[in-house]
């Protein structure tokens, strides 16, 4: 069975998305509306997956001494709008309408701070690791839904985190399939 995503543009919220509201947000400069959506790559710690550290990093709840990875990002305050699982599972953070803090120092066709205008999609999985066939067929349901509910949005406006930070990050990496991913979403649009 196919998934199927609404937005809802007056909350920002998406149903049927598991809501898991992060403090790591404010409000997007006045007048904003999204016009850029930023695919990333996320496992905690790096190479584990399915684990609730992701979740607990965004709302602020992991604990540092676990592993010893979280020395490297202890005090990090970071969030994204959605988070898909690797069994294609959906959790949102922060509202599409308000600014997650997901880009950091970023610029996209010139225009710095994405974060202002964008929308941060993590995707569970590492650089190198293929991305399993849940997270394309509900990945590509989601962005369909979000294009359809912002239409100044489009596919070209779809960008990986290492294209609006180059050299500081390479997610969602070379595993990444953008063909797959245009494929599904010109079927989801017609």
């Amino acid at each position: 069975m196919k998934q199927s995503f609404t937005v809802d543009t007056d909350t920002g919220l998406i149903e049927p998305a598991r809501q898991c509201r992060s403090p790591n947000r404010d409000a997007r400069p006045a007048y904003e509306e999204p016009r850029l959506i930023v695919l990333h790559g996320i496992s905690l710690p790096p190479g584990r997956f399915g684990g609730p550290e992701i979740e607990q990093l965004f709302c602020n709840r992991l604990d540092w001494d676990t592993h010893p990875y979280f020395d490297e990002i202890r005090g990090l305050e970071v969030s994204a709008h959605l988070l898909v699982r690797r069994d294609g599972g959906v959790v949102q953070f922060v509202p599409v309408t308000d600014r997650a803090w997901h880009a950091g120092d970023s610029c996209f066709r010139r225009q710095p701070c994405c974060n202002d205008y964008s929308i941060g999609i993590e995707l569970e999985g590492e650089d190198d690791v293929p991305y399993e066939d849940a997270q394309y067929e509900v990945l590509t349901a989601l962005l369909a839904a979000v294009l359809r509910a912002y239409p100044a949005l489009s596919a070209r406006e779809i960008a990986a985190h290492s294209d609006i930070a180059p050299g500081r990050k390479t997610d969602p990496g070379p595993a990444f399939d953008w063909l797959r991913l245009y494929d599904g979403l010109t079927g989801q649009l017609a």
